[in-house]
């Protein structure tokens, strides 16, 4: 199962915050660290990007490191890959591969459309959501629509990932799992979660 941490600067209070939770999601074994910094201008966001990749580095294996819609960031920095939106202003998949053929490449998706359109577009995996009801979210898509996403006919042989986000818990995460999910994602889910 993959664990996908989404960071969250600012309900952590800060740089100094995240890199401390940034560095317990590490030794808890978490496999990808999405850095989501949307507010912060690129030059702090590539200070930030190198400073939690070289704390990163002191961890073996050492989790990927995706910067959210960045890919300019992202190169400079030596990041893993990079995590696109699904807006119309998103760069695609296929756009980021024609320049960053070994990027890690990980797409939002909130329909069966969007999965199969990033899978054709040649990114790695999807983030589908929101699976639950949350805080702010109403009319989540379910566990069945999970289910369905994940075991599309026309997918890829073999599928591309797909990692349940929205509402995702420990207690529904075997859920999520049962239903075809490769892993999870979130923010909340693991932002001041670690037992370490």
């Amino acid at each position: 199962m993959i664990r996908y941490y989404i960071t969250s600067r600012e309900t952590l209070g800060g740089a100094d915050a995240l890199l401390r939770e940034v560095r317990r999601a590490c030794a808890a074994g978490v496999d990808w660290i999405q850095l989501r910094e949307k507010q912060i201008a690129a030059r702090e966001l590539e200070l930030l990007a190198s400073r939690l990749l070289k704390q990163m580095g002191e961890f073996t294996p050492r989790p990927k490191l995706l910067l959210h819609s960045r890919a300019d960031v992202a190169l400079a920095v030596g990041a893993d890959g990079i995590h696109l939106g699904s807006g119309a202003q998103a760069l695609s998949a296929a756009e980021v591969r024609a320049v960053w053929p070994a990027a890690l490449i990980g797409v939002s998706c909130h329909t069966r459309q969007q999965v199969a359109l990033a899978e054709a577009q040649g990114a790695d995996f999807a983030v589908f959501g929101p699976v639950f009801e949350k805080a702010g979210v109403r009319n989540p898509h379910g566990l069945e629509l999970l289910r369905e996403v994940c075991h599309r006919s026309d997918a890829a042989r073999p599928p591309m990932p797909v990692l349940a986000l929205g509402g995702v818990t420990a207690e529904n995460t075997a859920l999520c799992i049962d239903a075809g999910a490769a892993g999870i994602a979130g923010i909340r889910l693991f932002q001041g979660q670690w037992q370490v």
